[in-house]
């Protein structure tokens, strides 16, 4: 599909939880039936938020950056997939790390998505396990200088 354009926004719960949901709701509840009381936790609330937008307005990725820089929740709808996004979402919370002073980020990376993170420099580390009836795998990489 190649690369599509997307505007980013970063923030806190309160100004992009709206957003954000709509796509994890999309992507982890109903596609991979991931319960809805399983999704959201109070890590929402301290954590700081990407969402990526179409030249329409409308939500199409998102993923989370913890104060203790751990990435999570990274979520992108199907239409958008391999176009990109993913990537995008990925390098700003990696961006964000580093400015909060991270040198290493860690995830827990759904399986089918190791070789994507791989690609953005994160290394397996640990045994696979299973989340949410999914599996996992931690990694983690070197924040940039």
């Amino acid at each position: 599909m190649g690369g599509r354009t997307v505007s980013l926004r970063s923030g806190d719960w309160s100004a992009l939880s709206a957003d954000a949901s709509a796509v994890r709701i999309e992507v982890f509840v109903r596609e991979q039936g991931i319960p809805a009381e399983e999704e959201w936790d109070e890590r929402d609330a301290v954590s700081v938020h990407c969402v990526a937008y179409s030249a329409a307005g409308t939500p199409v990725g998102t993923g989370r950056l913890l104060p203790d820089g751990h990435i999570g929740r990274m979520a992108v709808l199907p239409a958008w997939r391999s176009a990109g996004v993913g990537a995008q979402i990925l390098q700003r919370l990696v961006e964000l790390g580093a400015a909060h002073g991270h040198r290493v980020l860690e995830l827990s990376a759904q399986r089918s998505a190791e070789a994507f993170y791989r690609r953005h420099g994160f290394v397996a580390f640990g045994e696979p396990y299973d989340e949410v009836g999914i599996a996992h795998i931690c990694m983690r990489r070197v924040c940039p200088a």
